[in-house]
């Protein structure tokens, strides 16, 4: 074989600067943590428990909620001014921003990671993006405030209508800037938000103006809508409520649905088969958030005020509290990790995060945030209806 200087050449330079390869990391390990009061997101490697950096420059982040793209690089933010936001984990930089409504409340991504959905309160309807570029692609007015937008498999979305009690199913896959629109009436008063089902079968949507749910199974054709549980808390007197339930908290764990109740201190039981209540639990407070830990043994619970300083814990199988947790004031929000080892609580008064080993309990470590609500993994890149 001849000598080759170019290649000589190529292998020299890539022995003298090994430390290329200290600058490359994957993001399976990143997430991202909302300080609200701030603007700015931190961006957290929760193997090593650190913070890496922060973005600022997001405007109002009082209701946060984000989505990440298939590579887990970049995050698009829904802010409550309506501005929509992409990140780089990695750069730790704002890419572009859009204030693309007046008041916005989340959003979703397709499938395909190709189309970023927002939907809004103020005009109401839906605005969908580039997810490259953040251009326009579509403008969908539904003369209503949009809430519980999901992504739904085939290039798709699910949205619930606050004023018309409507869900609206968006199909992207023909024309994006032209979705062929199924409209479905009747599904309640006041749609507050709802969730979508791992599978991208069930979507369901939690009713204010009433008592109930509604769930709609996807798989058929048409998709069919059904109401349930139109009875809880009819005998009972209704507490005041100080924060709604988030519905993409609530929890499918052994073929039961743990839902947090509206106007009552209770965790509801629900047969995901035949959409039957069959037990209830009750709590400290007035549940927001009931998280399955990933390995859905147990479901963790956190509270509006005046409770928001605790956490519960309970069993699967025995739908029994066995532990109740303090963490501190403003227990806005609960992340596992992706295989469940460690769970990580947004401490919000007393701006910080606190790690808690997910099966005893322990306190692990804290990273100081400021006034930290929501904090998002990348693993829901992979995971449908987040």
């Amino acid at each position: 074989m001849k000598f080759n200087p170019l290649v000589a050449i190529c292998a020299a330079v890539m022995l003298a600067f090994p430390a290329l390869a200290d600058d490359l990391r994957g993001t399976g390990d990143l997430g991202l943590v909302v300080e609200r009061e701030a603007g700015s997101l931190l961006v957290v490697d929760h193997s090593e428990r650190a913070v890496i950096g922060r973005i600022k420059g997001l405007g109002d982040l009082s209701h946060a909620s984000l989505v990440y793209a298939p590579d887990g690089r970049f995050a698009f933010v829904f802010g409550r001014d309506g501005g929509l936001t992409k990140v780089d984990l990695l750069t730790r930089a704002v890419v572009k921003r859009v204030v693309q409504a007046g008041n916005s409340i989340g959003g979703a991504i397709s499938d395909d990671g190709r189309l970023v959905a927002v939907s809004n309160y103020d005009p109401g309807g839906v605005k969908v993006f580039d997810a490259g570029t953040l251009d326009l692609v579509a403008d969908i007015p539904m003369g209503s405030k949009t809430v519980g937008i999901a992504d739904v498999p085939g290039r798709r979305f699910a949205v619930a209508t606050w004023d018309t009690g409507e869900v609206w199913l968006l199909d992207h896959s023909a024309d994006p800037a032209k979705p062929v629109i199924t409209r479905l009436e009747g599904i309640g008063a006041n749609p507050y938000d709802a969730l979508l089902t791992g599978d991208g079968r069930t979507y369901i949507v939690g009713l204010f103006g009433e008592k109930g749910l509604t769930a709609i199974d996807l798989w058929q054709d048409p998709p069919k809508v059904t109401r349930f549980l139109a009875d809880y808390g009819r005998d009972q007197p209704d507490l005041p409520v100080y924060k709604m339930p988030h519905l993409q908290g609530w929890t499918l764990a052994d073929g039961v649905f743990a839902l947090p109740a509206v106007g009552l201190h209770q965790l509801l039981w629900v047969d995901a088969a035949d959409l039957t209540e069959i037990a209830r639990t009750d709590l400290a407070g007035q549940p927001v958030f009931a998280l399955a830990r990933p390995d859905k043994r147990e479901v963790w619970v956190n509270f509006a005020p005046p409770d928001n300083d605790k956490v519960q814990i309970v069993d699967v199988l025995s739908r029994e509290v066995i532990d109740t947790l303090t963490p501190g004031k403003g227990v806005l929000h609960m992340e596992f990790t992706p295989r469940g080892r460690e769970v990580w609580l947004s401490i919000r008064d007393e701006n910080r995060v606190e790690i808690r080993d997910a099966r005893t309990r322990a306190l692990l470590a804290e990273i100081p945030a400021q006034a930290p609500s929501g904090i998002f993994f990348t693993d829901r890149a992979h995971r449908m209806g987040l």
